[in-house]
């Protein structure tokens, strides 16, 4: 399946047509368990839902191959697949973390696994040399955002990689290999690179192919697309790892249902024609907004203004994604006005769906961050976070001209 393009995978990888009555779509095995022929012998197995699905299975091998990955599993959110990744530390941990992510996942680290004696320090990645000093001997876990949410920051993913390796050279034990983790409760031998790919979608960005270790979708966004489920998803290309992690996501048993896993099947199927058109719709916005004279600041990977455009150039393939962050001159209420004035891009919160959404991050999806940190990343009153639709463009700039005057 990794020769074929990506089109092809999307619409095919991990399925097939169902082998009792030739249905083309996989279909939706709404059961919670599974009848055995003697005890404990199971087929394929399948013995209870919250271990295995057969939906769920076919969405996390269509999932895998999409990322270029070999397992992938499914989450019923983006923040319970990070929760499971987060449950691979022990005490006295420490975790090198992005310092523009989602609003949640910093909540989980600072006000859940904190009091978990897990530790934390920020820093922009995209100054490596404050990753490289961000490093204690008791580093386990790296995790970036890229592009970031929501000043849409790119963070070279190969680079950082590198600094993992030179850093985790200097802590691995004699003898140890980078496949040696261990089951779920020895400490890891090596600190784990976690990229959230979220903002850019396989289609965009392959974590994978550039050294990540685990790759992190809030599935709710692109992946499902539509704006109609929530779900996350984890993909690997290590085995012991993977296994780690299905430990956890059977324990813990945050999954997704049979439904939910068959409309991510069925909005794989078009990632790739809608992120074009996401791509297409946002470009044409950014370069509008950043000419209008009511814009202060537009901030969007594919412009030249943007400080890491040439990377994004380099790292995302095929466009550079349907979010766009900018700065309205007034502050809070002329913000405020443009997000009370629009029409087809709905004030809400989330992203990724078909339909075009507007939101204020410091009162809505940042809220959970201090005051001092959101200036300091940049996130003012002015800002405002745009997730461009695939409607039509002339509209949503006509959207947007109405809301601005």
């Amino acid at each position: 399946m990794f020769d074929q393009r990506f089109g092809t995978r999307a619409i095919h990888a991990g399925q097939r047509p169902d082998p009792t009555t030739g249905a083309i779509m996989t279909p939706v095995y709404l059961t919670s368990t599974f009848v055995q022929n003697s005890p404990g012998v199971v087929k394929d197995g399948y013995d209870y839902a919250r271990s295995k699905n057969p939906t769920r299975a076919a969405l996390e091998a269509n999932l895998a191959a999409l990322e270029g990955g070999r397992f992938g599993l499914c989450f019923s959110s983006g923040l319970g697949a990070m929760d499971c990744v987060l449950h691979q530390l022990r005490e006295g941990d420490h975790i090198v973390l992005s310092d523009d992510v989602y609003g949640g996942s910093f909540r989980l680290v600072d006000k859940v696994y904190r009091h978990h004696g897990i530790a934390c320090t920020r820093v922009d990645m995209t100054d490596l040399g404050q990753v490289k000093a961000a490093f204690r001997p008791e580093t386990r876990l790296v995790w970036l955002e890229t592009p970031s949410n929501p000043m849409l920051k790119v963070i070279d993913i190969k680079a950082v990689r590198g600094l993992v390796d030179e850093f985790a050279a200097t802590i691995t034990p004699s003898g140890a290999t980078d496949a040696t983790l261990g089951p779920l409760g020895t400490p890891l031998q090596r600190p784990l690179l976690v990229v959230d790919n979220t903002f850019a979608s396989p289609y965009l960005q392959s974590p994978l192919s550039l050294g990540a270790d685990i790759v992190l979708h809030s599935c709710t966004k692109y992946i499902g697309g539509h704006s109609d489920l929530v779900a996350g998803a984890l993909i690997t290309r290590d085995e012991p790892l993977a296994e780690r992690l299905r430990y956890v996501q059977n324990a813990v048993g945050a999954v997704p249902g049979a439904l939910d896993c068959f409309l991510m099947l069925r909005s794989t199927k078009t990632l790739h024609v809608r992120m074009q058109r996401h791509c297409e719709n946002a470009l044409r916005i950014a370069r509008w907004l950043e000419v209008h004279p009511k814009i202060e600041r537009v901030i969007y990977p594919g412009l030249p203004s943007h400080p890491q455009h040439e990377l994004a150039r380099r790292q995302m393939c095929g466009g550079f994604g349907g979010m766009i962050s900018c700065v309205v001159k007034g502050g809070l209420e002329a913000s405020r006005a443009v997000l009370e004035r629009v029409h087809l891009f709905s004030l809400a919160e989330s992203l990724g769906g078909v339909e075009s959404l507007i939101e204020h991050p410091a009162i809505m999806t940042h809220a959970s961050l201090p005051a001092d940190a959101r200036r300091t990343l940049g996130i003012d009153d002015g800002l405002i976070r745009l997730s461009v639709g695939i409607e039509d463009v002339e509209d949503l700039i006509g959207d947007l001209e109405k809301a601005l005057g």
